[in-house]
């Protein structure tokens, strides 16, 4: 099983990003995929989510209207669009890929907000 995430970078406060996560090895579509991040120093928190087929997502509550989780099982692919990013949204992104009690994890992406 592989996760892997790619599209960050450095922005500036206000600008957006879009990640993406492609996985392969696993039956995509069966899997929740989760995005968190991890800030120098702070624990891990979870972004957003998407289920399986797509039809649900959740965010973290300093995430909504910010942040967009979506999905493309054709592709293997989940993304995290970011707008209004602030320089607290600096942070290793991680992917997840959740179902039952089975987790994968991707190696992470640096987004760093600066001006």
């Amino acid at each position: 099983v592989q996760l892997v995430e790619s599209g960050g970078g450095l922005v500036q406060p206000g600008g957006s990003l879009r990640l993406s996560c492609a996985a392969s090895g696993v039956t995509f579509s069966s899997y929740a995929m989760r995005w968190y991040r991890q800030a120098p120093g702070k624990e891990r928190e979870l972004v957003a989510g998407i289920s399986g087929a797509g039809g649900n997502t959740w965010y973290t509550d300093s995430m909504k209207g910010r942040f967009t989780i979506s999905r493309d099982n054709a592709k293997n692919t989940v993304y995290l669009q970011m707008n209004s990013l602030k320089p607290e949204d600096t942070a290793v992104y991680y992917c997840n890929a959740h179902l039952y009690l089975i987790d994968y994890w991707g190696q992470g992406t640096q987004v760093t907000v600066s001006s």
